[in-house]
């Protein structure tokens, strides 16, 4: 027992600290993506803690963090806004309808783990993967520029001289402790300690800086100050549950459950290439539904996970659910007990923060490999990078990897081809090679010639595979054509599922397809659980 204890100590340090580091970082982007939405700052911290909690807990990738996102924000700002417009002026209706699309986007997020959805992030090649990566990391990027502003006069307007300096030697000093302490020391976490450091000098030589409470009260909140999160049982009374909300809500539930699903899983996908550990992507879709359906009852904005602030935990050795657990409760006490103190902090350390996670985040073997791979894939990489800066994570991933399906089956489509050979009886054989599918159903018609060969063709589907219907209706009509013509046409070599789709088509496919055939190629091709059950029994042996 004494040996288990001191095993865990050092994770269980490592996740506490990296979870207070995590909580600092939290708290502006909560802030800053709820002023986005046109909600209340507690609006986006409650939905911070909660559903960073529950994921924590319940989620299938320990480590990762969840909170309120910026790709959430820009749907909800929209949502919002027209809300507002159902009721009357200061009813502020478009609060409650957010609630209520957050609660059945949790629904929707919640049936796709029922449904296995959740492994459909395997299929998003690796070229898709990284654009992601990039074009997150300059989203980040170009997001903490904002912070580099001062209100004057009401308005928000760049940084010039002195102010300026200030702002861009404290954040030089917040990456130079994160980039150095580690090769000094990595028993303490560097974001931390960097965030202690320059909250110190800030606070004890009063200087005159943008911190996170003045980042609040710029933007229109009161402070940081709260109470724990109420039951929003306005909800059942303020918005009217009937077929006009649901179609006015749902297009939204369903976008941002997809943006969610997409950003928490392809974040899963690429915490799990750090650790070089395994998530459970169908878990995660019904942990991060089931906290969005809480955090909508209880007042939040919604949320999924969030590729900063996890890259952050990974990074100051957060692998375990301590650490989500930790960040989530800091949150909750910062809100709390210390919100005199957050609110302290100043913008600058944590602005150094995000720039360490953008430099860590960004792929930069891309540049090398620019020039060794596909082009197409090089098209794919830098189209997503660009659409995810431009639009969003989800239409980004979507049209990366419809691209690359695109690119796979216009390669494909070029590799079917024919052997042509006449037999000694007078048989003109085709011997067919390459996956028949929709897209190479033109260049197999193109094969043949159906007016010119002979009256006996036999047709040889050994090194080929039937795909879809497609492929089926070219074969049918190919046949067609042939008995059109007055000859007599044979299949050979057809798959299993192929003859029974087939059968079911035509009955005349009983007199051209042949079955008795005498081949161990095909009968290995056909039934590969035959050849797989025979060399288990050899090895048995």
């Amino acid at each position: 027992m004494t040996e288990f204890i001191t095993k865990r100590l050092p994770t269980i340090k490592n996740d506490i600290l990296s979870g207070l580091t995590v909580a600092l970082a939290l708290v502006p982007e909560a802030v800053a993506f709820a002023f986005v939405a046109g909600v209340d700052p507690l609006v986006g911290l409650y939905a911070a803690f909660m559903i960073g909690l529950i994921t924590a807990i319940f989620g299938g990738r320990p480590g990762m963090i969840s909170g309120a996102t910026g790709a959430l924000a820009v749907v909800m700002v929209a949502l919002v806004a027209k809300g507002n417009t159902l009721g009357v002026e200061g009813e502020n209706l478009g609060l409650y309808y957010l609630f209520a699309t957050v609660i059945l986007m949790g629904f929707i997020q919640m049936l796709a783990g029922i449904l296995k959805l959740g492994k459909f992030v395997r299929l998003i090649p690796h070229p898709v993967m990284m654009g992601f990566v990039n074009g997150l990391a300059i989203v980040i990027f170009l997001s903490q520029l904002g912070m580099f502003k001062e209100v004057i006069n009401g308005e928000k307007v760049w940084m010039e001289s002195t102010p300026l300096l200030i702002m861009i030697g404290l954040v030089g000093l917040t990456m130079t402790i994160i980039f150095g302490l580690p090769k000094l020391t990595k028993k303490v976490p560097e974001a931390l300690i960097a965030i202690l450091v320059v909250s110190a000098i800030v606070i004890f030589g009063n200087l005159e800086v943008a911190t996170v409470g003045s980042f609040i009260r710029d933007g229109g909140g009161e402070g940081l100050k709260g109470g724990l999160p109420q039951f929003q049982w306005n909800i059942f009374s303020k918005v009217p549950f009937n077929l006009e909300t649901l179609k006015f809500i749902f297009p939204y539930a369903l976008i941002l459950a997809a943006i969610g699903l997409i950003e928490s899983l392809m974040t899963l996908n690429l915490i799990d290439e750090l650790t070089e550990t395994r998530g459970n992507s169908n878990r995660e879709c019904l942990a991060q539904g089931g906290a969005n359906i809480v955090t909508g009852l209880f007042g939040g904005m919604g949320g999924c996970a969030m590729i900063g602030q996890s890259l952050i935990n990974i990074k100051g050795g957060g692998r375990g659910r301590l650490s989500g657990i930790v960040a989530a409760l800091s949150l909750l006490a910062f809100i709390l007990f210390a919100s005199g103190l957050i609110e302290q902090v100043p913008i600058a350390a944590l602005v150094g923060v995000m720039f360490m996670v953008v430099i860590g985040t960004f792929a930069w073997s891309s540049f090398r490999i620019l020039n060794k791979i596909p082009v197409s894939d090089v098209i794919v990489l830098i189209a997503v990078s660009a659409l995810t800066v431009i639009f969003d994570l989800a239409i980004a991933v979507i049209a990366g990897v419809i691209i690359s399906a695109l690119v796979f089956s216009w390669e494909n489509a070029k590799r079917i081809r024919a052997r042509k050979r006449i037999r000694e009886d007078g048989t003109k054989v085709y011997e067919i090679w390459g996956p028949l599918f929709f897209g190479s159903v033109i260049a197999f018609n193109e094969k043949f010639d159906v007016k010119g060969d002979p009256d006996k063709v036999e047709i040889d589907f050994v090194e080929s595979r039937i795909s879809d219907h497609s492929a089926l209706e070219a074969i049918f009509n190919l046949v067609n054509k042939y008995e059109a013509e007055g000859k007599t046409i044979k299949l050979k070599h057809l798959s299993e599922d192929c003859k029974i789709l087939l059968y079911k088509a035509s009955p005349k496919f009983h007199e051209v397809i042949v079955e008795d055939i005498d081949d161990p190629r095909y009968h290995l091709a056909a039934n590969p659980e035959r050849f797989t059950k025979g060399l288990s029994e050899y090895k048995h042996l």
